[in-house]
């Protein structure tokens, strides 16, 4: 029997197909179960319109069956089958389709469920096996023929018998090696578990006789003697894969615990999720997708090691796991995946090429989820606030990455703790609940509401009733800075020089103690040697007697938030010791000044300016000598 060498162009392509294009060898059995569903598929639909066919739709099917002992694997269909130069085109040809040529032929672009492109998925079965076998019989010939390589040396054809229609393919296994164990590939629970994975919504069932292991019946004497079961083996023809996608079932099918069993059992999450949306799209962009919001966070999702992405489908045949370029990174939590006839698929059907349609189905379920949170915050808020305690910080996120490029999108998404009930609220609840003379959106940083409650920097804004936000997380100051404003208010930390709450009189009052005080406040400032810009009378201290403030753009919790940074850079924010006119202490230093005594007013200086440190969280250089600088001024 003559050896006839494939008609590429070079062995070098078939060895390029072998070895380079697939990332995974397991990907063959993806590849042969959807060619083998592509064959079932051409003798359907001629028999829609020819009555020899003699096939139903549920006569069609695609058995798998594994031989340990002669290390073969058999993928056989009843599909069209091939012809002699059918073998000779599609299998001695690299990069020859047959399906995408009966696609065109037939005109099915659009509703056919083919799936072959290219031409090259059937030579990934060289990965695995050192010989191939094709035994094939065409629907209408008599005769069937035989095809047989062991990769670049070539293939043979030959007359074959073969008493019905479809195909056989047998691989005889690699040999382990090392670094490769060829036999799991004829193991029943592997090759189910790579079924389920990859060819689980091919529409045809796909069968395979897998061992089961159960108890002996025993006899009375031995149920009375208590004994152990013996067990013994059957063997049981199951059907390996779903069939239907959920996703392509009619809603009105379907039940709220069918979506949440699904996402249980596909994303092995034990918590049902807060919510979940079924798409079907159509326009520019034809897709169905199932997405998820869950209840917790994974424990790796502020890690580098989370990967954010959806299962990307192509017509049911899994081609990526996470697709994270379905996902922008604020919505990096959903969890779902999207199925479409329009992709762009490379040549190995692992990776998508980025084109424009890829973009526009991303652009789709980014809007998709935005309007599912959306309709979650307005109608079912503890549901909301249960997600936001879950994800909330990756929204955060999304309003400072990227230069504040998609704040529009995510603002009105925002929760911050508030000062009124210490419960969550919304920029748009904040802001429509403002009094008519407020000018600001006021916000506290801190490490804890709690904490921000104590601060002295809050009085003013409290004694004139005015609602603040608490920022407790390390991203919130940078997003809320990001921001700038919300519905024309602008944002305005409790610490900023203006309040937009001093009155004139007030304003001027502290001017002219600030002016009577120059030299006491000069004194001050050159005590503390460089540690603060400077030392000013507060006009927003009420009962406290000093506090800490900044500025320009850095503030005091960003310069924590900052430094905390694995970087060798460090960060200081231009700090501002801020002293109550009006407390006793005031009066204590400026008897001090006047009796010239700069020693004991640098000890009240450094005292005042460590204890401003302790109140807003930070520590102090030297903890010894500030509590023996306690013990000496008392």
């Amino acid at each position: 029997m003559e050896t006839k060498q494939f008609k590429a162009e070079s062995k070098r392509l078939l060895e390029m197909m072998i070895h380079s294009i697939y990332t995974h060898k397991e990907i063959f059995l993806r590849e042969l179960i959807s060619n083998a569903s592509d064959a079932i598929d051409k003798l359907y639909f001629k028999s829609l319109t020819d009555d020899k066919v003699g096939l139903g739709k549920n006569d069609f099917l695609i058995r798998i069956t594994p031989d340990k002992e002669c290390r073969t694997l058999k993928i056989t269909d009843n599909g069209i089958g091939m012809t002699a130069e059918e073998l000779e085109n599609n299998l001695g040809t690299i990069a020859n389709s047959g399906s995408l040529k009966f696609k065109t032929e037939n005109k099915l672009d659009e509703e056919s469920q083919i799936i072959g492109q290219f031409g090259v998925g059937f030579y990934s079965a060289f990965m695995v096996a050192r010989k191939v076998t094709v035994i094939s019989r065409a629907y209408g010939a008599d005769k069937a023929y035989m095809w047989e390589s062991e990769g670049v040396d070539g293939y043979t054809v030959s007359e074959a018998e073969k008493e019905t229609v479809g195909t056989e393919i047998i691989l005889e296994m690699l040999e382990d090696t090392e670094d490769e164990n060829y036999s799991d590939f004829l193991d029943q629970y592997k090759l189910r578990s790579l079924i389920k994975k990859y060819s689980d919504y091919i529409r045809f069932p796909i069968k395979m006789e897998v061992t089961h292991s159960r108890p002996k019946p025993q006899t009375e004497e031995e149920k009375s003697e208590d004994k152990a079961p013996e067990y013994e083996d059957y063997i049981e023809d199951e059907t390996l894969n779903s069939m239907v996608p959920l996703w392509k079932k009619n809603k009105t099918e379907l039940k709220d615990e069918d979506y949440k069993r699904f996402y249980v059992d596909k994303f092995y999450d034990f918590n049902e999720p807060i919510k979940y949306a079924h798409v079907k799209n159509e326009g520019n962009a034809n897709y169905n997708a199932l997405l998820y919001i869950p209840s917790k966070a994974p424990f790796d999702f502020y890690s580098k090691e989370y990967e954010k992405g959806l299962q990307l489908y192509s017509n049911g045949v899994l081609i990526m796991d996470k697709c994270a370029d379905l996902l922008p990174d604020y919505f990096s939590f959903v969890k779902g995946l999207v199925d479409s006839e329009d992709l762009s698929l490379n040549i190995s059907r692992e990776m998508l090429q980025h084109d424009r349609q890829l973009k526009v189905i991303a652009k789709s379920i980014e809007k998709t989820i935005t309007n599912e949170l959306k309709k979650l915050l307005k109608n079912e808020r503890d549901k909301y606030e249960e997600f936001w305690n879950a994800f909330g910080l990756q929204m955060k996120y999304g309003i400072y990455a990227d230069y504040g490029m998609n704040k529009e999108k995510l603002q009105d998404l925002l929760l911050f703790t508030s000062s009124n009930e210490k419960k969550l609220v919304t920029l748009d609840e904040y802001v429509t609940g403002m009094r008519e003379e407020q000018k600001y959106i006021y916000y506290a940083t801190g490490e804890s509401a709690e904490r921000i409650e104590q601060l002295p920097q809050t009085e003013l804004v409290k004694d004139n009733g005015f609602e603040i936000l608490y920022l407790t997380d390390n991203i919130d100051e940078f997003a809320v800075k990001t921001l700038r404003s919300y519905k024309e208010k602008e944002f305005k930390s409790v610490s900023s020089d203006d309040l937009g709450l001093e009155s004139t009189e007030k304003k001027e009052e502290i001017k002219a103690k600030e002016e009577e005080n120059s030299d006491m406040l000069k004194q001050l400032a050159e005590a503390l040697d460089g540690k603060v810009a400077k030392v000013i009378l507060s006009h927003r201290l009420k009962t406290h007697p000093v506090c800490l403030t900044s500025e320009g753009e850095i503030s005091l919790e960003m310069e924590k938030v900052l430094n905390a940074m694995p970087t060798e850079q460090k960060i200081k924010a231009q700090r501002v010791l801020e002293l109550n006119p009006d407390h006793e202490i005031f009066g204590k230093l400026k008897s001090l000044s006047t009796a010239d005594d700069k020693e004991k007013l640098s000890k009240y200086a450094q005292l005042l300016y460590d204890q401003a440190l302790l109140i807003e969280g930070m520590s102090i250089d030297d903890p010894v000598a500030f509590s023996n600088l306690i013990c000496e001024l008392m």
